[in-house]
């Protein structure tokens, strides 16, 4: 997702202070995580630090975010604690919550403080006042932005909103909907640079203009991020962030990352129940499972599904059109979960198996269940 607007973006971070810019510190942003930022700087000497909790443990563990608010919560403490002693020396058997986020800002504050740069996104643009807000629970955009010299924010073109007036109905929306108050812990504002300092503001497009010209995405660019299709979707809730081998995740992300690779996300559209709950739950009524629904068409049109899954589907049509073959096929699963060895079921074609266990099989299936108590 290397765009020309990253690149000017990055013209501002690296080619102009090469000589002086060997540390930048970040807060959390899902612009720069899809335009692979962190990376392309770092292959060129520079060192970018996540401030933010969540997305420094996942930094440290090398992988995206699972969550657009919560980066981590897929990892358990004993995980992030024995992250935390490979890469900032913390006792590997420490897993209080407290001393973990204690241990992470004492490590982190002193590279805030020696800092070249810093970095934060952008949850709103006021247009009117050429201001921007950023909505944290943690305080790091503050410091990212207030502490070093330098201070660059980066902005996707759909962040603007027209006048101030309309910020304070923004800003209950995004927090109501993404931690359930009525603001969040820190809602900083910046309109210019201090005093012996620098500020830049820049506006990325890496693909936004395209899709608004796609008239059954467009409404897609209305998401402000608050996660709140992933906390009702049931296919998220139980595969995680991390499954969906992109940025976005969760039914957002069945939308938003076919328009950057359809050839890649193409399976993304499928992992959905289309029960409809990411719709009824959107604060911005963003028509998520129409939206899922017509990337499955446009999937089936241009054959970019893969041939697994075009021979499973078919299978699946079979056998689902056929109640007597249907329930064979559940009391076969059930038994072959329970008496197939591991490296039967693990094997290199069960994609769910490669990181987690498969879910034990139930001793009886809801029409068992239902047949019995009915005849009594």
């Amino acid at each position: 997702m290397m765009g020309t607007t990253l690149m000017s973006l990055l013209a501002v971070v690296y080619d102009g202070r090469r000589e002086v810019l060997t540390l930048l510190v970040k807060s959390k942003s899902m612009l720069t995580e899809e335009c692979e930022m962190r990376p392309y700087l770092e292959e060129r000497g520079i060192t970018v630090v996540e401030t933010d909790l969540g997305e420094q443990i996942q930094q440290f563990d090398d992988e995206l975010p699972s969550h657009i608010v919560v980066p981590a919560v897929h990892k358990l403490a004993t995980d992030v604690a024995k992250i935390f002693s490979e890469k900032i020396g913390t006792d590997p058997n420490e897993s209080n919550i407290p001393k973990l986020a204690e241990a992470q800002r004492k490590a982190t504050r002193p590279l805030i403080l020696n800092a070249d740069a810093g970095m934060t996104g952008c949850n709103f643009a006021v247009a009117e006042t050429g201001g921007i807000t950023v909505c944290t629970n943690e305080g790091t955009a503050d410091l990212s932005a207030n502490v070093p010299p330098l201070h660059i924010a980066s902005i996707g073109i759909e962040k603007l909103i027209p006048k101030l007036e309309h910020l304070g109905v923004f800003i209950r929306m995004l927090s109501r909907n993404a931690i359930g108050s009525p603001i969040t812990q820190y809602t900083s504002h910046f309109r210019g640079p201090r005093k012996d300092s620098e500020m830049h503001f820049v506006l990325v497009d890496n693909g936004r203009s395209e899709r608004l010209g796609m008239n059954d995405f467009w409404y897609s660019l209305k998401c402000i991020r608050c996660g709140a299709c992933m906390n009702t979707c049931p296919v998220y809730r139980r595969s995680s962030g991390l499954s969906y081998g992109g940025v976005y995740s969760g039914p957002i992300g069945a939308i938003i990352n076919p328009t950057f690779n359809l050839k890649k996300y193409s399976r993304l559209p499928f992992a959905s129940t289309m029960n409809g709950s990411c719709t009824s739950v959107c604060p911005v009524r963003i028509n998520i499972h129409e939206q899922i629904y017509k990337w499955r068409q446009i999937v089936a049109e241009q054959h970019e599904l893969p041939f697994v899954k075009q021979e499973a589907m078919k299978v699946a049509g079979q056998v689902l059109s056929h109640p007597a073959l249907y329930r064979a096929a559940v009391k076969t699963a059930g038994t072959a979960v329970s008496v197939l060895p591991r490296a039967v079921l693990y094997n290199p074609l069960n994609a769910w198996g490669r990181h987690r266990e498969m879910p034990d099989a139930p001793k009886e299936t809801f029409r068992d269940w239902y047949l019995k108590r009915s005849s009594k």
